[in-house]
């Protein structure tokens, strides 16, 4: 009896239910999957012999050399699995975000011979990616860490001045992780007071303290199954730092005023705007908490250092306003006046000038004598402000003199105060809350 053939390469790879294909150490498409050219809407003739780049990044070359992970090149490189997110070109030609899983492809000697690239559109699940905008060689490096990280459990540091956005960084991670259904959950630490701070963080139970009326939970348990965004983490207490570094470590939680440890499931980035090693050697911030947040630091870098961002940045900012058809596209002579800006405030600064070059515009075109930057204001006095603790409390008192100091300046009144501008809006608005 004749023995039956052996399938082709295209008959097994078919039986996978998701987009899927082959590629040689070349970069050409060996095969793809009948679900993939169902996805994007291709005959194997179209694709196959192709270079992978060529189709999905319609690039002439490959995504390394853009700044992105090629999967192929870290495979052969390391022989091992690799994952990344990459953006992709759909069937109607519009990019969509995509997870890769790259696999190796062994010869009968044991050397990768070719990839298997499983392929997941993101866009089902998640909304058009507006979080980072631009394409500068910063802002690159930025994302490729970022989508590296994402996947991961890991917790991350996120470092960078005030304004350069942090805070979407952090959301970038959480959308493109495993948590991405669960909450967002952000506190700042340089909003709340000592006694406020713990509670919110950790919880309290009914009588913990005078006006404990009824158990809360705190922050961490509403975090549960996402993930918890601590900003201006520098501004912790000692004792809470001592307490956020046993959460971390155990994965357990203890409201105030409770003697029942709770479990979480939450994974925390942290962010500051401080030097946190310098605050470490002058004791001012554990080592042990640094050394436990910091296991994959990444730098945000501040707009001047990646100026090729800004148009976008800018009609970015500009296209979310109701009226933003009407102020798009910015004349050369705009874009012009804001390269030549060194922009101090970063990200943040960026956005209410547009803002306020939106209104000045008047529903028109906006033009160069709208844009109206921030004049520096003076020169702060030696540490009006001084820490408690170890790190910088406000108060209601310090804040208000803080703005009478600087004629209502938010930014350097932050500067004064030691924090960020966001920390200071967000103080504000609490104040305000409260009346």
């Amino acid at each position: 009896m004749r023995p039956p053939c052996a399938p082709s390469c295209e008959e097994i790879v078919d039986i996978l239910p998701e987009p899927f294909m082959v590629i040689g150490r070349d970069y050409r498409i060996v095969a793809t999957n009948a679900a993939y050219r169902r996805r994007y809407g291709v005959g194997a003739e179209e694709v196959v012999g192709r270079r992978c780049h060529e189709v999905s990044h319609r690039s002439p070359v490959p995504c390394s050399q853009n700044g992105e992970h090629c999967p192929l090149e870290e495979v052969l490189r390391t022989g091992e699995p690799f994952q990344v997110i990459h953006t992709h070109f759909d069937a109607r030609g519009r990019r969509e975000r995509v997870q890769l899983q790259a696999v190796p492809i062994r010869d009968a000697e044991g050397r990768v011979a070719y990839i298997g690239e499983y392929i997941h559109p993101l866009e089902e699940r998640l909304p058009a990616d507006d979080l980072l905008v631009g394409r500068s060689a910063a802002m690159l490096q930025l994302v490729s860490l970022l989508q590296r990280v994402a996947p991961t459990r890991t917790t991350v540091l996120l470092l960078g001045e005030s304004g350069v956005g942090k805070e979407q960084a952090a959301k970038y991670v959480h959308r493109y992780s495993a948590r991405a259904d669960g909450p967002f959950v952000v506190v700042d630490c340089g909003t709340l007071g000592d006694n406020l701070i713990e509670s919110e963080l950790f919880g309290h139970e009914k009588g913990a303290f005078t006006g404990a009326t009824s158990a809360k939970k705190g922050l961490f348990e509403v975090a549960e199954g996402g993930t918890l965004f601590i900003d201006e983490v520098c501004e912790l207490p000692l004792p809470l730092q001592t307490k956020l570094l046993r959460v971390l470590e155990t994965g357990m939680v203890r409201r105030v005023g409770g003697t029942q440890y709770r479990h979480v499931d939450v994974r925390v980035i942290a962010a500051t705007n401080r030097d946190v090693q310098a605050m470490v050697a002058e004791g001012r911030f554990r080592e042990d908490l640094y050394y436990r947040l910091s296991a994959f630091p990444v730098e945000v870098p501040p707009l001047r250092e990646r100026k090729d961002d800004i148009p976008a940045l800018a009609a970015h900012f500009l296209a979310r306003r109701e009226d933003g058809e009407a102020l798009l596209p910015l004349r050369p002579e705009v874009i012009r006046r804001l390269l030549e800006h060194d922009w101090p405030g970063n990200v943040r600064e960026l956005r209410n000038v547009m803002e306020r070059a939106a209104i000045l515009a008047a529903g028109g075109e906006i033009r160069p004598e709208h844009l109206v930057f921030e004049a520096p204001a003076p020169a702060a006095p030696a540490a009006p402000f001084p820490a408690r603790g170890g790190a910088r409390r406000l108060t209601r008192e310090a804040v208000l003199r803080a703005l009478a100091q600087t004629n209502g300046h938010r930014a350097e009144a932050a500067r004064r105060l030691g924090v960020s501008e966001r920390t200071v809006y967000r103080y504000l608005r609490r104040m305000r809350a409260g009346g």
